[in-house]
């Protein structure tokens, strides 16, 4: 008897192909065989020790986040639901540059600090890696979804040379190269940048193209999160292009938007430089998430020059009378580097989480409307929660633009990426609802995409990305990373007034063969293990 039969599902294989009727047996975390139009046919059924009726439901493969921020989430909280209730089976991790591995002592306890409001202080959490290797054997002890890790150039930056705004020695660059190296032979899939955030935006094309030929070397890719999503958007993905090609490195550009009112319709420009580039040889990936506003966090809005040296050479300068007047010249006049070379914008600025409860006051009101409520200026209200939360609040900024989420999300290369923040109080909607809200808003309610090709841009494509040769299709031998969902019902159910309810229409996920949702409720497995870089 084999372990689980899956009765009579709807198979959307994850190919793009039509959709067939099929009995799915799964045995020893594998699928070992698929029967299509089995009653219908009138031949032996296959039998299971466990017999699963999916009449009604759509069977695909699992869902791939391409752009994920579970590094320390995937430890904290083994429920997990945030992102198995979606749906989602793997995670890719080390995002924009900063995440926990490779570090020493020094430049762990910087990280920690940088990216609090990503990941929260990680006071809660038994640091006992270092390398990239030791951080994937930790997540092999048992986490809620698989995972996939991408080393950060901007930590990886932080241990070789520091926080200072300067080129890199000969010597640094070495060993940077040989960080890069050991963090690909340890398994991970590739690097990724944060280029508007410290230390990793100090870094030349050069530095960061001589980085890449290590990525490529290892059969990995580069995942930018470039110079500019605002008045140099289009500059800053030529510049990603013309570097991953000079190196010879595979592309993944991330959160690939258009935002600002700069970039209002302008998707199209973006598409064509990426199809010339394509028809040129290039090897162009993308992900986006299905909504308007981003997340980040408040500090990243400041001037690079601001943010040198690290987190508490940023609280100094934001203490100094004469420092801060400066900042908020570069914010409100001329457009800060941190925000993408944009003036600021207040009432666009919405406070979503802060470290201490104490000032969960400013959590779901833009900077501007705070401001008015205190009868001052909205940077004196921004420059006081900094300094008081220690630069730990996060923000949505509602910048972006419906027409170009809808035009990106077409494109070939596409995939999908929540680029999910779970910390705050009021966390962007798109932790909790990203691939549902694929399924039932832009396929079933608007018709942008059909459910076909939505589910091969959330499962086969990424897969593809990521080099996995049994993931990401429904297929004998493949392994049984699974989603059954009704596509009639399927929906987010979480909402910018409401951001961690779960969805619904997702009453079945299996992770690695074993259930993680069941009947719509998360089961106690910890399924999920560190997937690899496959050798080239």
């Amino acid at each position: 008897m084999e372990e689980l039969v899956i009765r009579d599902a709807d198979v959307v294989d994850g190919s793009g192909a039509d959709s067939y009727r099929a009995d799915v047996v799964v045995e020893g975390g594998r699928i070992v065989s698929i029967v299509k139009e089995a009653a219908a046919a009138g031949c032996q059924r296959p039998r299971a020790r466990r017999e699963l009726d999916a009449e009604g439901l759509v069977l695909s493969p699992g869902f791939v986040d391409m752009h994920a921020h579970s590094d320390l989430a995937l430890l904290r909280d083994p429920d997990h639901s945030a992102k198995a209730a979606q749906g989602v089976t793997l995670e890719v991790i080390g995002q924009d540059g900063l995440s926990y591995a490779p570090v020493d002592d020094r430049t762990l306890g910087e990280v920690r600090r940088a990216i609090a409001g990503w990941n929260g202080s990680g006071d809660d959490i038994d640091f006992d890696w270092r390398t990239v290797g030791e951080y994937l054997d930790r997540l092999d002890r048992g986490i809620a979804v698989n995972a996939a890790y991408l080393v950060p150039q901007g930590t990886v930056r932080a241990l070789a040379v520091g926080w200072e705004d300067r080129e890199a020695t000969p010597r640094e660059l070495d060993r940077m190269r040989q960080l890069v190296a050991e963090g690909m032979e340890q398994g991970a899939v590739g690097m990724s940048s944060g280029l508007t955030y410290t230390p990793g935006m100090y870094a030349q094309d050069a530095e960061l193209t001589e980085l890449c030929r290590v990525v490529a070397s290892y059969g990995g890719y580069y995942c930018p999160h470039h110079r500019s999503y605002g008045a140099g958007a289009l500059e800053a993905y030529r510049e990603m292009v013309a570097l991953t090609r000079e190196a010879g490195c595979p592309l993944h550009l991330a959160h690939a938007t258009m935002n600002f009112g700069v970039n209002k319709g302008r998707a199209p420009e973006l598409l064509a430089l990426l199809d010339e580039a394509l028809a040129a040889g290039a090897d162009i990936s993308l992900d986006t998430y299905p909504y308007t506003p981003g997340c980040t966090t408040l500090a990243a809005m400041l001037p690079s020059w601001a943010s040198e040296g690290g987190p508490e050479q940023v609280l100094k300068r934001l203490a100094d009378e004469e420092t801060a007047e400066r900042i908020r010249h570069h914010l409100e006049v001329t457009g800060s580097d941190g925000c993408h070379g944009v003036p600021i914008e207040w009432d666009t600025i919405e406070i979503s989480g802060v470290g201490d409860p104490a000032l969960a006051t400013y959590v779901g009101r833009t900077v501007q409307e705070s401001a008015d409520r205190r009868g001052e200026a909205p940077w004196v209200t921004a420059r006081g929660l900094l300094l008081a939360d220690r630069l730990a609040p996060t923000i949505l900024q509602h910048v972006g633009h419906e027409e170009n989420v809808r035009a990106i999300m077409r494109h070939r290369v596409h995939t999908g990426g929540s680029d999910g923040i779970l910390q705050g109080a009021k966390p962007h909607p798109r932790a909790y609802g990203t691939f549902p809200h694929y399924l039932g808003h832009y396929v079933r309610e608007l018709g942008v995409l059909s459910l076909q090709e939505c589910v091969a841009h959330l499962t086969s494509r990424p897969a593809a990305r990521l080099r996995l040769p049994d993931r990401g299709l429904v297929r004998e031998g493949y392994v049984a990373d699974l989603v059954l969902f009704d596509p009639a019902t399927v929906a987010a159910g979480s909402s910018f007034a409401e951001p961690r309810v779960l969805p619904t229409g997702i009453p079945y996920v299996l992770v690695d063969g074993r259930f993680v949702i069941e009947d719509g409720r998360r089961t106690d497995a910890l399924a999920g293990r560190a997937v690899r870089r496959t050798p080239a």
